[in-house]
């Protein structure tokens, strides 16, 4: 059965004929009005403000998203505002890909943006385990 979500300037959905990726935590199609503003978002990892990087995947994850949001609100977005997602994870497994499932579905609700998953031998970073490039549509202004 196809899903849809909606806000002021973008919708998400799952057509029918293609399978559900709810379980993975994203959507498989969005669409943008042409005059929607866009808001890119360099990639975010897992580090707090000081630098520090928790040394668990799980950890890493929800600290990235907690940066993801921070960056959103700095253009006046939120994380109901994202409609792609790339997700770079180090030694990617699928335990890995249900933890980002669990911390996603938490942050996103429903509301889950399109997304790709990359498995990378490395980030930036030593210990760095994901890392998370949000784009953005806000109304136009």
């Amino acid at each position: 059965m196809p899903s849809q979500i909606s806000s002021p300037a973008l919708t998400l959905s799952n057509p029918a004929g293609l399978y559900d990726p709810t379980d993975n935590a994203y959507s498989h199609v969005a669409q943008v009005p042409l005059n929607a503003r866009i808001v890119h978002l360099a990639g975010q990892g897992g580090q707090d403000r000081e630098g520090y990087l928790a040394p668990g995947f799980a950890e890493q994850v929800r600290q990235t998203l907690a940066n993801v949001e921070i960056g959103l609100a700095a253009a006046g977005a939120t994380l109901n505002d994202v409609y792609k997602l790339t997700i770079l994870v180090v030694d990617h497994s699928e335990s890995r890909l249900a933890e980002w499932a669990t911390e996603a579905k938490r942050a996103w609700g429903s509301h889950l943006p399109t997304g790709t998953l990359i498995a990378v031998p490395r980030l930036a970073l030593d210990g760095m385990l994901v890392e998370v490039e949000a784009i953005a549509a806000l109304p136009a202004a």
